[in-house]
């Protein structure tokens, strides 16, 4: 191979791994059987919710998995595979491509990685099925407020007994 060609793959394998451990969520999954609007669709969906997808050549990802540590998602590199990444929210890429599985049967999502750890498919499902994180705060706030509810309603009957 030419000189030039090994420089310009060790120098995209080099980019890739850097953007691997900037993120803190990524997905693999099968795309092959989706049309070009439906990966359009898929892509701006993404795009919106601030993560990128992108389709390497497989012996790029493979090397650069391995070169970051993440030995276990190099195996899943084999066949046409896409790569979702997020660098803000841990969320967003499971619960969109999961969404998307659902209407799209040749989507399969196969393993990942979140927050630094190398994840399989249950466990970004499991991630994807989470509520929003507004849901998230408005549910972990009605349980701080419940205590301080149940002692207003026990003072009330109180006073109302005294009475």
């Amino acid at each position: 191979m030419d000189k030039a060609v090994i420089t310009k793959k060790a120098a995209a394998v080099e980019a890739l791994a850097e953007r691997l451990k900037e993120a803190k969520t990524a997905v693999i999954f099968d795309y092959q059987g989706l049309t070009v609007d439906q990966f359009t669709q898929l892509r701006t969906e993404l795009r919106n919710a601030g993560c990128e997808v992108t389709v390497y050549k497989n012996n790029i990802t493979r090397r650069a998995s391995i070169a970051v540590g993440y030995e276990g998602l190099a195996e899943s590199f084999v066949g046409a595979k896409a790569l979702i990444m997020s660098f803000d929210d841990v969320v967003a890429p499971a619960k969109i491509i999961a969404d998307f599985a659902k209407e799209n049967k040749v989507v399969n999502i196969e393993a990942g990685i979140i927050e630094g750890k190398v994840v399989g498919k249950s466990e970004l499902m499991d991630l994807a099925n989470l509520p929003s994180r507004e849901t998230l705060l408005t549910q972990l706030a009605a349980g701080l407020l419940m205590p301080v509810r149940e002692i207003a309603i026990g003072l009330n009957m109180i006073s109302e007994e005294k009475n």
